[in-house]
């Protein structure tokens, strides 16, 4: 079966992100095409980028990195939940993408974000960042605002739909991680 990860975007105390992988969670859970997992780069404390080498080589040297290295290559996809900070990405999943090269490789993705425009913007840089590490990025994304989606721009409080946005990008992911996965090597 299909493993997606889904990737918490961000470490900032007070962080929405996890509110909004809970929720997509919730929703790949009652799918039986592929097995979901929750991976908060949070638990994964990785300092900014610290290996010696760069990771297109995979001679990783630190026990944090090679941790990272073996939760991300279990997976044939994910899910990035991302805030847009700075008409970007956050800078916790910059450094945590920036780790690693192969475990990337040949497998797809696709984006929920959030920010005043709807974290589109975050999005857009991502897109840019998976097309170097060989990720297929799908067309269908998330984009919730924290304006009408977040009460008082704190209380994760998604539109209902929402949840057809989800379930679009999650097709897209679930079948392009199936076609890729004649392109891995064994």
């Amino acid at each position: 079966m299909i493993k997606i990860g889904v990737i918490v975007g961000s470490t900032r105390p007070g962080r929405k992100a996890l509110d909004v992988a809970n929720w997509v969670m919730e929703i790949a859970k009652l799918r039986g095409d592929a097995g979901f997992e929750l991976v908060d780069i949070a638990d994964f404390n990785l300092p900014l980028l610290d290996e010696p080498v760069p990771p297109s080589q995979g001679k990783y040297s630190k026990e944090h990195t090679k941790r990272w290295a073996a939760k991300i290559a279990g997976f044939d996809g994910f899910v990035f939940v991302t805030p847009e900070y700075n008409h970007g990405t956050s800078a916790a999943l910059k450094n945590a993408i920036d780790f690693l090269y192969a475990e990337w490789n040949n497998k797809a993705a696709g984006f929920v974000s959030y920010g005043s425009a709807g974290g589109v913007r975050a999005v857009e840089v991502l897109r840019l960042i998976m097309g170097e590490l060989q990720v297929a990025d799908v067309r269908a994304q998330v984009m919730l605002s924290l304006f009408s989606d977040f009460e008082n721009y704190t209380a994760f409080k998604p539109a209902e739909r929402h949840t057809q946005s989800v379930e679009a990008m999650l097709d897209q992911v679930v079948s392009w991680s199936r076609a890729l996965q004649s392109v891995r090597k064994p």
